[in-house]
C-alpha cells in the first residue's frame, strides 16, 4: 500500500511538472505574439483603457472604503487598492488565483499572459493549486512571494512583520524624490531610490536577500510616475477618481514589454556595481561579511 501511494505521488508530481512546463512555454510564446500585435494595432483611446461595463470605465471607480479591523492586506498597494474599492473582496479573503488574474488585467491593463503567470507563480510559491485553491491577501506576504527585501514602499519583513500597514515615511520619500516636470518620478529617480533602499536594507537586515526576479519586479508604468496619482495610490491605497492605466496597448502590458520597461531601471542602479551594497554588509558584519555573521549566529 505504501509503495502504491509513493508511486502515485511521484507520478502526480511528474505529470504536474510537465504540465506546468508546457503551460509556461505556451504562455511565453503567446506573450511574444501579443507583444507583436500590440505594436501593429492602435493603442486604446484615452478614457477607454478600462473596457465599458467594468469597474473604472471612464475613470469612475467603485466607492473607496478603508480596510476594517480584521481585513487582510498585503505589501502591494495596487492589490490593496483593489480590495479597498471592492473590486476584489473588501475583506481581502478567500480570493481565487484566477480571479486575481482577471481583475489585474481589467483594472491595470495587464496582458492575459501576465494575468496567468503572476498568480500562477504565487500559487506555486504558496504550494497551492492555481485552478482550485484560494488565498488571503496577507498570504502573499510569505517572504519572497510578492513581499521582498529593499522594497521602496515597504520596510523589510525582518523589521516589520505586518506588511499591510502603510509606511508613510517610505511613501513620502518616494513622493519627494522625483526630478521630472512637476516632481514626476523618472526612471533615473527610481534607480537611485532602489539603490539607496538596497544599501539601507543590507545594513539593517541581517537576513537580507534579493533575487533577480524581485529586483525586476517593480514597474511604475501603470501609474506613469505621476506624483499626484502615486500620493493617492501609495499613501491611501485607493485609485484616484478619473485615473486609468497609462499603458494603453490594445492587449495590455505583456511580460516581454514589462521586462523592457524595468530592465533600464535595474541596470542603472549604480549601487549594484560600485561596491556600496557590499560595503553596507561589511559595516554590519565586519570584514567577514555575511559569512562571518552566519558563523557568529
Amino acid at each position: 500500500m505504501a509503495i502504491t501511494i509513493i508511486a502515485k505521488r511521484l507520478w502526480q508530481g511528474l505529470t504536474s511538472s510537465i504540465f506546468d512546463g508546457l503551460m509556461l512555454v505556451g504562455l511565453l510564446a503567446w506573450d511574444v505574439l501579443l507583444t507583436l500585435y500590440n505594436h501593429v494595432v492602435p493603442n486604446r483611446s484615452v478614457g477607454r483603457v478600462v473596457k465599458k461595463g467594468l469597474p473604472g470605465f471612464g475613470g469612475k471607480w467603485p466607492e473607496y472604503i478603508p480596510p476594517r479591523e480584521g481585513d487582510s492586506r498585503c505589501s502591494c498597494p495596487a492589490l490593496n487598492a483593489l480590495a479597498n474599492h471592492g473590486i476584489l473582496p473588501h475583506d481581502g479573503r478567500n480570493i481565487t488565483f484566477t480571479e486575481l488574474g482577471r481583475v489585474i488585467q481589467e483594472v491595470y491593463n495587464f496582458a492575459p499572459t501576465f494575468g496567468v503567470i503572476g498568480p500562477k507563480q504565487a500559487a506555486n510559491f504558496l504550494g497551492r493549486d492555481y485552478w482550485t485553491d484560494r488565498f488571503d491577501l496577507r498570504d502573499l506576504d510569505a517572504h519572497n512571494c510578492i513581499e521582498h527585501d529593499a522594497s521602496v514602499t515597504r520596510p523589510d519583513a525582518y523589521l516589520e512583520k505586518d506588511q499591510g500597514k502603510i509606511p508613510q515615511a517610505l511613501v513620502e520619500e518616494v513622493l519627494t524624490c522625483g526630478t521630472g516636470p512637476g516632481g514626476k518620478l523618472t526612471e533615473a529617480d527610481l534607480s537611485r531610490l532602489m539603490g539607496k533602499r538596497r544599501v539601507e536594507a543590507k545594513r539593517a537586515n541581517p537576513e537580507y536577500s534579493l533575487s533577480t526576479f524581485h529586483k525586476l519586479f517593480g514597474s511604475w508604468k501603470i501609474f506613469g510616475g505621476d506624483i499626484a496619482d502615486l500620493r493617492v495610490v501609495l499613501g491611501e491605497e485607493r485609485l484616484p477618481e478619473g485615473w486609468e492605466p497609462r499603458f494603453r496597448r490594445r492587449m495590455g502590458l505583456t511580460i516581454l514589454e514589462f521586462n523592457f520597461t524595468v530592465l533600464p531601471v535595474e541596470l542603472s542602479v549604480k549601487e549594484e556595481t560600485d561596491g556600496s551594497i557590499a560595503a553596507a554588509g561589511r559595516e554590519r558584519y565586519g570584514d567577514g561579511g555575511e559569512v562571518q555573521s552566519r558563523k557568529n549566529g
